[in-house]
């Protein structure tokens, strides 16, 4: 019908006019522009200013983005063979690490932590399939590891530790939870170095790092962190979610792709800010550093640079009032170090145990927060009562239904009217077909007479946008619904449904087109929408029947590839929406043409034209 088709058009359009709206008012403030640096060495630490240096001027780097003072000029790495990941772990003298969580190990080479294996997730839904494998020593291409140390004064002149320093372990055997283990590196020039790492029963380090000053006078240093990635891993590209650089600094979140680094030859930005944190983010997993103490000023970086065996990825930060260290004294400082999987309850727990701004942003909820948020809880509980995400996405389904069934019964019933009015309007569309105006106002005044609106059908449509973009969101970023199984043939909800019609549900041995991985649940979805379209009658036009017919067929072919879940939820969807306007047809004594609709469509009746 002519008033269905626009009040669908009207549907879309104020639909992106709230995206766009949204976009122009509270979308993120611009990124700052990257400036260029001197390459610096990996083994080289970040060099602090001095305390009485002026700040860096608006866009320039500060002093922390270059080179160590004194120290040699940083030359590009030689290519080096690749090598094995147990042959890169074996290089080394290692202290392990074993938690309900985390399994791996410390180098005492550089006290880097670079390998961590996740017991809890693996790479597919096979019982056996491998653990996800999360940091990587040096010397693999896709290095990926997190140091901590000290950076000298803008002086120098200081024997501090390098990643090439080699510590020895001093207390402690094997890291896990409640057992904590102390490395020791004496410079041999009156400072004593210890490192002592501690974690807790999920993905949480905590490292203090303590000076012993024996040189006779007293020494300054500057506690730095970092996180480093060598090469770019696979990433979604789905612009409803953000992999790279994340943190938040100066109390506003920080996000950059890869390929933000890589407008320039060698890139970087920086932050000024007072706490905060700041590392890369993976769809399911991160790695992040920060200060333990949130009240300390530190300069943030996220940066990119060029080696021979690939690009270099960094994010990382520098405390800018030092740590004095009296002769004959000591002093230490703490960091933390997240690395793992990012389960909501355990990154909002964190934030509110350590008082970490904003940690919670770790996940990417998107603009729409305020919704996508509150859908993963009612999710979460649901799952929780009911013992399956499937059971879990119906049972919202329904309650998102009951709250919403004012609006949608207000609306149906507004459309039912709608449909007892058609002769009335089919009447004064004839009559008047010469005069639009007069027809406009004539159809008009029939509205208000019988207190009908012609927008009753774009408020269901609009509501829906929405709570469908917030649950497509919690699907597709929250680790909860990674390799949930809901019955049957559907093993992961927040994957596409497996099978394929175009190959016999796998008897034919070929790999069809991705447009045509067509599975079960998404024509069950298309068949329930295409029911729930004949509960109205046809549209006069021949174009808009045809253009109405291959809704259905155009849904079915652009949700196929579309997380289960989602389906599962537009699928039960679709058949409450059915019996909820038969029932509301049914009651204002509408005429339903279900059953002639769909013998006509099924080629039983032949409609008879007017």
């Amino acid at each position: 019908m002519k008033d269905e088709q626009r009040n669908f058009i009207i549907a879309i359009a104020l639909s992106m006019a709230i995206i766009v709206g949204w976009q122009i008012f509270f979308a993120p403030k611009p990124k700052p522009p990257l400036t260029g640096h001197a390459a610096t060495s990996q083994d080289q630490p970040p060099a602090p200013r001095d305390a009485g240096q002026a700040g860096a001027a608006p866009g320039e780097l500060p002093a922390a983005a270059r080179a160590t003072p004194g120290a040699p000029a940083a030359t590009p790495a030689a290519e080096t063979p690749p090598v094995s990941r147990r042959q890169a772990l074996e290089a080394s003298a290692r202290v392990a690490v074993d938690t309900p969580s985390l399994k791996g190990s410390i180098n005492l080479r550089g006290g880097r932590i670079d390998d961590l294996v996740l017991k809890k997730y693996r790479e597919t839904i096979e019982p056996d399939s491998p653990n996800i494998v999360l940091l990587k020593p040096e010397g693999l291409k896709d290095a990926y590891f997190v140091e901590t140390g000290w950076a000298p004064p803008a002086g120098g002149g200081l024997k501090l530790p390098t990643p090439q320093t080699v510590w020895k372990l001093e207390k402690g055997e094997t890291l896990s939870v409640n057992s904590p283990v102390t490395l020791v590196w004496d410079n041999g020039e009156g400072l004593v170095f210890r490192r002592t790492y501690a974690v807790d029963e999920h993905y949480m380090f905590t490292v203090t790092q303590r000076v012993e000053n024996h040189t006779g006078k007293p020494v300054t240093l500057f506690p730095y962190a970092r996180a480093q990635r060598h090469g770019i891993p696979k990433v979604q590209g789905f612009f409803i979610l953000h992999e790279g650089f994340v943190g938040v600094l100066g109390d506003e979140l920080q996000e950059y792709t890869y390929k933000d680094l890589q407008k320039d030859e060698d890139g970087a930005v920086s932050f000024d800010s007072r706490g905060g944190w700041l590392g890369i983010t993976d769809k399911y997993w991160a790695v992040t550093v920060l200060p333990a103490r949130q009240d300390v000023p530190l300069t943030g970086r996220f940066l990119r640079f060029a080696r021979n065996a690939g690009d270099v990825y960094q994010s990382d930060f520098l405390m800018k009032n030092g740590v004095t260290v009296p002769d004959g004294g000591a002093a230490a400082v703490d960091m933390r170090v997240f690395a793992g999987a990012k389960e909501v309850a355990i990154v909002d727990g964190y934030e509110k145990k350590y008082g970490i701004p904003r940690f919670e942003l770790l996940i990417d909820w998107g603009w729409f927060h305020f919704i996508t948020k509150p859908m993963f809880w009612l999710l979460h509980y649901l799952y929780l009562f009911l013992g399956n995400y499937g059971l879990a996405i119906l049972a919202a389904t329904v309650l998102i239904k009951l709250v919403l069934f004012p609006l949608s019964n207000k609306s149906y019933a507004s459309m039912a009217k709608m449909k007892q009015l058609q002769p009335e309007l089919m009447r004064l569309r004839e009559l008047y077909k010469d005069d639009p105006l007069q027809q406009q106002k004539a159809m008009m005044e029939l509205y208000r007479k019988h207190q009908v609106s012609p927008m009753s059908g774009c408020l269901p449509m609009l509501v829906q946008i929405p709570i469908f973009f917030a649950l497509y969101k919690v699907l597709f970023v929250t680790i909860d619904m990674r390799h949930q199984p809901f019955c049957c043939w559907i093993r992961d909800l927040s994957a596409p449904d497996p099978t394929n019609i175009f190959t016999l549900f796998g008897l034919i041995p070929w790999d069809p087109p991705s447009f045509l991985h067509i599975g079960v649940l998404p024509l069950i979805m298309g068949l329930t929408m295409w029911v729930q379209m004949k509960l109205n009658p046809p549209p006069p036009d021949p174009m808009q029947k045809r253009l109405f017919d291959l809704m259905p067929i155009f849904f079915t072919f652009l949700l196929a590839p579309f997380p289960a879940g989602l389906v599962l939820y537009w699928t039960w969807n679709n058949i409450l929406s059915i019996i909820q306007q038969y029932y509301i047809m049914k009651k204002h004594g509408a005429e339903i043409h279900l059953w002639q609709n769909l013998k006509e469509s099924l080629g039983f009746l032949s409609r008879k034209k007017t």
